[in-house]
């Protein structure tokens, strides 16, 4: 499967142990990564301001993300595909890289719940998903039957 991680569950990977560490191991070694240069950029300015990892530690990082993924530029995308400008890119690249689903918490990108033919899904959607459990999104609501948002199809 390809996925796109969003820059901020790959940081959340190396913060602390948990989910997105977990999610983001799976994906180096089961799936397809899709990055860009700029989400590279993003991941790198994180860990360091954020996370206040030492450059030579974020410059390991990038080197594994760099030798573990495809990178593509992202594709041009409508502005009214999303409510925020900068989520743009994402959905750009998720198109370029033929992204099968994208994993992140930002609550803009969550609530298109899919961009063509590309599942938006939070890091415990994901899990679920390749545990293949029913992926919830509310209350007694399935990916199956949850409406999906059609922009750009």
């Amino acid at each position: 499967m390809k996925v796109l991680l969003d820059a901020n569950v790959i940081v959340a990977a190396f913060a602390a142990h948990g989910l997105c560490e977990v999610v983001f191991e799976v994906c180096l070694d089961a799936h397809d990564l899709l990055l860009s240069t700029e989400s590279l950029d993003e991941v790198s300015n994180n860990l360091r301001k954020k996370i206040k990892l030492p450059d030579a530690t974020v410059a390991s990082i990038l080197r594994l993300l760099r030798d573990n993924s495809e990178l593509h530029s992202p594709h041009h995308v409508p502005a009214e595909a999303c409510r925020d400008p900068k989520d743009l890119h994402i959905l750009g690249l998720a198109e370029s890289g033929g992204a099968d689903c994208i994993v992140t918490g930002d609550k803009d990108l969550l609530t298109l719940r899919k961009f063509k033919s590309c599942k938006i899904l939070t890091p415990r959607q994901f899990s679920d998903l390749i545990h293949g459990k029913r992926i919830q999104h509310q209350p007694g609501e399935t990916l199956d039957s949850a409406p999906q948002a059609s922009v750009g199809s």
